[in-house]
Order: structure tokens, then sequence, then C-alpha cells
């Protein structure tokens, strides 16, 4: 059962959502050679405890970590290790909140130092494709658009789409209905409403879209140890358009760096 959302409720979202985003910001300033995804995660959990949030990760599942830290073949869910960071790497930081009853669920793929140029287009095409979902929620259209763009997008540059693991709702629980696949066929599927808020989240694989899961019983990894790239935002549909709850403006100042147009120009 799908949960619209009021936008007092939405506003109140968009304040945990904001949290994880700036928890985000704190820890771009950290990744670099030599940092372990433990101490980044330490990091993050006292941030937003200060905040007044708790960390929505923290035990949901029995997951035993405040952040989700998946670095190259890893494509998420992975659990922080004392292994430090080097040059070249890239990782992804899934992060959750729980404030004031309200979810807000966020990811961003961080470059380590200096990376590979193939490494780089993954990157930009993953971040890309996640706008072209965005885009796509928009009161009326199907979740097969916000999928299919999704998907067109990044097999276009030749890179596999991950299916075994998908967006979803989100609000009173960190996981609601629907389900949002980074997958799909214009048109079809549940249509989009007013109040519907969700989480997109591509998962884009370097090589082939297939994945397994380690003996830890929650890293997920690429099948052919290729780099995967995971950008997540909070989506709600307010006045029958799209509207991001959540940022990443504090990750681009930190990195002292300006936002692709495509973000900047929203």
């Amino acid at each position: 059962m799908i949960h619209y959302k009021t936008k007092e409720e939405i506003e109140l979202m968009r304040e945990s959502a904001l949290v994880v985003s700036r928890t985000l910001g704190i820890l771009a300033k950290e990744i670099k050679p030599g940092v372990s995804p433990l101490e980044l995660d330490k990091i993050a959990e006292t941030y937003i405890r200060d905040q007044g949030g708790i960390p929505a990760f923290l035990g949901l599942y029995d997951f035993p970590n405040t952040l989700c830290t998946s670095v190259n073949e890893h494509v998420v869910h992975g659990i922080p290790t004392k292994k430090p960071l080097q040059e070249g790497d890239i990782i992804s930081i899934d992060c959750g909140v729980l404030l004031n009853g309200w979810y807000g669920d966020h990811a961003f793929t961080f470059a380590v130092g200096d990376i590979d140029p193939d490494m780089r287009m993954l990157l930009d095409v993953t971040l890309e494709s996640l706008y072209k979902g965005i885009d796509q929620c928009v009161a009326g259209n199907r979740l097969g658009d916000v999928g299919a763009a999704i998907q067109q997008h990044a097999e276009k540059h030749g890179y596999g789409v991950v299916q075994e693991l998908v967006g979803h709702g989100i609000g009173k629980s960190m996981h609601e209905d629907p389900q949002v696949p980074n997958y799909g066929r214009p048109g079809k599927g549940k249509k989009l409403q007013e109040g519907l808020v969700i989480a997109i989240e591509p998962m884009i694989n370097m090589g082939t879209r297939r994945v397994v899961q380690l003996k830890d019983g929650w890293s997920i990894v690429t099948k052919d140890g290729l780099p995967s790239a995971h950008f997540e935002h909070d989506v709600a549909i307010v006045n029958g358009k799209p509207e991001i709850l959540s940022t990443f403006d504090y990750v681009y100042e930190a990195l002292g760096e300006t936002p692709p147009d495509f973000i900047a120009n929203r």
C-alpha cells in the first residue's frame, strides 16, 4: 500500500533528508587516501546524533553500522571496514536518518584522489541517469517511465543496470511501497500521483549488470569485478512535479566543485 504524504509531511521529510545531505557534505571533506570507511562511519554517526537524529541504517535488519560504504566493485550495502582507501578508488556512501518520525535516505559516489577517466565517466553517467529518472516524476506518468529513462541513459553508454536491487517509497518507514526499479518500459507500472515520495537510486555497473552477495550477508558486488556507482535522492511529487528533498550542494561545496549544469540549473 502506498502512503501519500501531505505538503506538511513532505516538509518534515525534507528536514530528515537534509540532515543526510549535510552528513555527506561533512564526509566529502574527509574522503582521501589513507582514511578508512570505519572512520567515516564514526564521523557520520556523531554528526547525525548531534543534529537530534537517529542513524537509520544502524540496526535496521540488523545492519551493524551507520553508513553503507561500497568501494570499487562493491555495489551497495558494504559494511565499513578499517581498510584504508587508496588513491584511485571510488566509494559509494549511502546514509539514512530518522528525525521527528520521518526517514531520509541519500547516496553519493565519491572519487578518492585522482581516478581513472573511465571511472569518472561511470560516475558522471550514473549521476545523469538519476536526474533523467527524476525528470519523469510527474503526476500522470508511471514508474516504468522513471526506470526506462535511467536504463536507456546508462545502457546507451554500455553500462549494466542492476536489476536485483531497486529504489523504494519512503516516509514513516525506511522502505515503503512502491518499489522503484532502475529499468522498465515507458507507460507501464503504477501511476505517479501527488504526494508520492520515493527514493530513486540507480546502481550502474561498468560491465555486466550481474551481481553477487558476499558471505557477510550484506555486501553486493559486481560479478565481473568491475566498478559500480550509486547515487540517490529523495523525491516528492508536489504540484504535479518532482521536488528533490535532498541535495548534493553540500558535497559540491565541500569538494570545491561546481555542480553540473543539469543540477545547477534546476
